[in-house]
């Protein structure tokens, strides 16, 4: 069982998904830094080169790359909601959990936006981006989980592991 974190920059992905991983003794993955390195950039000069529907479509290879994984605990961008393939993957390959944060939480993580490499920032401002993201969130979760605007980790911890169906190994 793979479990997939989605959710806006700044929502806490890769803090809640390495302290996941670490208590259920999965690997953590993250395809932003996948992409990271093997481009030699950063995600924000990646977008700035060669443009967001570009980074998009890396984005989703590096995904759809990722192939068979175990017992991994992946952590995307938040951009991954706008293919549809790369989401395809991650739900045939995964539980997906919504870290569904209220904006003022994400404004307050992100305070400076233009070096955070997020798609969709050059013709919206943040909170049209959130509104227009977490339809999108919604649609590909399988489980939603509430954060308030300063959550407190290892309660968002139990919640997801009191929520996601354990598989037994055979």
């Amino acid at each position: 069982m793979n479990i997939t974190l989605i959710g806006m920059a700044g929502a806490g992905k890769s803090m809640i998904g390495k302290r996941l991983a670490t208590r259920l003794g999965y690997q953590f993955i993250d395809p932003d830094e996948i992409i990271e390195k093997k481009m030699n950039l950063k995600l924000q000069e990646i977008i700035d080169r060669f443009g967001e529907d570009r980074f998009l479509e890396i984005e989703e290879q590096a995904i759809v790359e990722l192939g068979p994984i175990h017992q991994a605990i992946i952590s995307p961008g938040g951009s991954v909601v706008y293919s549809e393939k790369a989401m395809r993957f991650l739900k045939e390959n995964s539980g997906v959990i919504f870290l569904d944060a209220p904006f003022e939480g994400i404004e307050r993580h992100i305070p400076d936006q233009s070096k955070r490499g997020i798609i969709g920032l050059k013709k919206k401002d943040l909170r049209t981006l959130f509104q227009e993201r977490r339809s999108l969130y919604q649609k590909y979760a399988d489980i939603t989980i509430t954060l308030s605007e300063d959550p407190n980790t290892d309660a968002v911890l139990e919640e997801i592991l009191q929520k996601v169906p354990r598989s037994h190994s055979h």
